[in-house]
């Protein structure tokens, strides 16, 4: 060999290492995405940069896997974001079939269905990723469909039916007997400590709600060890802030968006929710400890080491929507390890994480009262001096659409005639803005921060919302109709719509011409048991059922009774402590479906947490037909959040546009853009296997009107 082609070799040998090596991972070259969201700190930070701005042009699909679980209603999603050890992705599909693949190539190893041809049956909500414990010689993975926690051998994809009741346990397993009926599901996973399984839930937001206690149970046997009451009982810290029988009938508190936990100090850090009824407290009045609160628990006991509640009596459902995020900051010039919690209403609220003591000031603020019968809405709400929010947070007059004269008229009209404020007006029958909407600011998909330098980085959408409150008044007239009509009002509105047209906000269809779809036995089993996102109402007996049938297919005649399970006794439709009830999630949109404010609609921020200031704001996302008329990207609705590298890199999906994207985390310049084949509402992983990186994310659609899909999809350079 000559000597010009041996020194080709080695500068192509050198090149090859250089690309494939990273400095950071172990001598094995394998990097794993070892628990949801990156790991116990849920900081979505991999210290991976194989993949950086040098090369990032170059990405392309590695490999995809199809679960053959799509929709073709488009009304499944995924929201998953996986797990990676030792070379295996762990994953869930639309239909919440647990799975494991080979990570090189997406090869599945093994799949494991609960429930075969029976998954119609049921209101199972989606899956947001799993759990994985192991002592060395043995590895589950825990991971929850219906109301159930299953336990499932991670080499062999088996049931362990030694896990609680042949290898499940119920969720509703230490709510008390008046929540055996209520919906309990949980869309997000439990942590692990030791040998326990900590866990949250997601409830019902409105009548026949189940407490959301947190639970701890051991995870070779199933068994319940420890319990929060996130609704104190009598002599429990925070009893006085409710009414003294709120803990026998009121329902939330719960904690369905995740958690994180520092194992060294052996604390889970739990964000909560709101109390249920979410948009009416006259039943319960006070500030409802512990709803909407970060709380500090012994990861061992359960017991409260410290807390903070962020929203003061929720009328917004202003839940904490995503795991906080544990880090390791300088301010001014003192080393502080704290926990950033992101909120909805776009806040970033900071603490020492032994303490609960806020790094920067919160100042309460005075807020509007209420002008709802019987309501009693708290009178200062907390808001951080810093940083500041990362998306806005008024309605402004100068904000409405310019899209074009008919769009701004028409946004004109709904502005004058609801409550334009600075936040927090509480909900009355005029209607009130909520800005950012239910759906954040800041959202399950959670927040990424670089732990090298302390800065977090989060999506937003910016798009209101209005809040309308309708006075419940009986219009029974003896028919059965009639009293379907109360009861659609009491349970369906806040989700279907006082139109039945259903809302976008979880892809709620609309039921206002069932009788060409659908037969009334079908929409009757639906009603009890669930189906996709919609909650099982068990609460409900047969004739209330029949009611509600009755009124949703215009009939007068009485149906056949139910046949199955639900509440046995008849109930008085009247009796509810809601005098009030929500006309249904509506968002603040033109005629033609664009958001009725002007750009941008969805945002990628960096937020320096060491000096509690933004540092960029990038619009994330786009309707492409309308980029010529404002000049660039409009931004749009977005779910699932990003994953920042120490390669410099930020990876996001989320986009309503259906599209993947990676941004230089010191600009926020877009580096790489691709088509996804269905919309990635979920947050990425990054790992290596054998001196490769990939990326990988789950692209399930189905929000937002976009289709569905089963996909995963994972990037790497060539």
């Amino acid at each position: 060999m000559s000597k010009s082609h041996f020194f080709q070799g080695f500068l192509f040998f050198l090149f090859a290492v250089c690309s494939c090596a990273d400095p950071h991972a172990d001598e094995t070259t394998r990097v794993d995405w070892p628990g949801y969201l990156g790991g116990p700190s849920t900081n979505q930070y991999s210290t991976l940069k194989q993949i950086n701005r040098t090369n990032v042009a170059q990405l392309q699909k590695v490999w995809s896997y199809a679960s053959g679980d799509v929709d073709p209603e488009n009304r499944s999603q995924i929201q998953c974001n996986p797990l990676i050890l030792n070379g295996i992705l762990y994953g869930t599909s639309p239909k919440l079939k647990l799975f494991a693949l080979d990570a090189k190539t997406g090869k599945e190893l093994w799949r494991f269905d609960p429930f075969g041809d029976d998954y119609q049956m049921y209101g199972m909500g989606v899956n947001r990723g799993v759990a994985h414990w192991s002592d060395g010689k043995e590895e589950r993975i825990f991971y929850t469909a219906t109301s159930n926690i299953y336990a499932v051998n991670a080499k062999t994809g088996a049931l362990i039916e030694s896990f609680g009741d042949q290898g499940k346990v119920d969720l509703h397993t230490g709510l008390g007997e008046r929540a055996k009926d209520f919906f309990v599901v949980s869309n997000s996973p439990g942590v692990i400590h030791k040998d326990l399984l900590i866990m949250g839930s997601r409830v019902s937001e409105s009548s026949g709600s189940a407490p959301g206690y947190v639970r701890a149970f051991n995870v070779k046997t199933g068994a319940l060890e420890w319990i929060f009451h996130t609704i104190p009982k009598p002599g429990e810290t925070g009893y006085e802030t409710w009414p003294k029988d709120a803990y026998q009938r009121v329902g939330g508190a719960n904690a369905w968006s995740g958690m994180s936990i520092d194992p060294d100090r052996e604390i889970v850090f739990v964000p909560t929710g709101s109390a249920a009824y979410d948009f009416y407290g006259g039943d319960r009045h006070g500030e409802n400890l512990f709803a909407n609160c970060l709380i500090a628990l012994n990861a061992n006991t359960g017991e409260r080491i410290w807390h903070y509640q962020m929203v003061h009596h929720d009328l917004w459902d202003r839940d904490m929507p995503c795991p906080p995020n544990l880090v390791k900051l300088n301010i001014n010039g003192e080393e502080v390890e704290a926990v950033a919690q992101v909120t909805k209403s776009s806040h970033v609220f900071l603490f020492n994480r032994d303490t609960g003591e806020p790094l920067f000031p919160i100042d309460e603020v005075k807020v509007p009262g209420s002008s709802l019968e019987g309501e009693a809405a708290w009178s200062t709400q907390p808001i951080p001096s810093k940083p500041p929010q990362f998306s806005r947070s008024r309605v402004r007059e100068s904000d409405l659409t310019d899209r074009s004269p008919e769009a701004n008229a028409y946004a004109r009209q709904i502005w004058g005639q609801v409550t334009e404020g600075p936040g927090f007006d509480p909900p009355s029958e005029k209607g009130v803005f909520l800005f950012p909407g239910f759906d954040g600011g800041g959202e399950w998909g959670g927040a990424a921060v670089d732990e090298e330098t302390g800065i977090l980085y989060v999506n937003a959408s910016e798009i209101p919302w209005v809040i309308q409150m309708m006075k419940f008044e009986s219009e029974e007239d003896g028919t059965l109709a009639s009293k379907g009509k109360n009861l659609y009002n009491r349970n369906c509105m806040i989700c279907h719509g006082k139109d039945m047209k259903g809302a976008s906000i979880h892809s709620i269809p609309s039921i206002s011409n069932l009788k060409e779809r659908l037969p009334k036995a079908t929409v009757s089993q639906t009603i009890l048991q669930g189906k996709g996102m919609m909650p099982a109402f068990g609460h409900l007996d047969s004739t209330e059922v029949n009611a509600i049938v009755a009124y949703l297919y215009g009939s007068k005649d009485e149906l056949p009774l139910v046949k199955g399970q639900g509440a046995s006794a008849n109930k008085n439709t009247n009796s509810s402590p809601y005098p009030y009830v929500m006309t249904g999630y509506n968002r603040f949109e033109d005629p033609e479906g664009y958001p009725a404010i002007k750009p941008p609609w969805g945002t990628l921020n960096a937020i320096d947490l060491n000096k509690g200031e933004l540092l960029w704001k990038q619009t994330l996302g786009t309707f492409d037909e309308l980029e010529e008329q404002y000049g660039g990207p409009t931004g749009c609705q977005n779910y699932g959040g990003p994953v920042v590298t120490a390669g410099g890199l930020i990876f996001i999906a989320a986009t309503q546009d259906e599209r993947f994207r990676v941004f230089d985390k010191t600009d926020g310049k877009l580096l790489y853009e691709t088509q996804l084949p269905a919309a990635g509402y979920a947050t990425p992983a990054t790992y290596m296997i054998d001196g490769k990186q990939y990326v990988v994310v789950a692209c399930g659609g189905g929000k937002l009107g976009t289709p569905s899909g089963d996909q995963y999809i994972a990037f790497g350079i060539p």
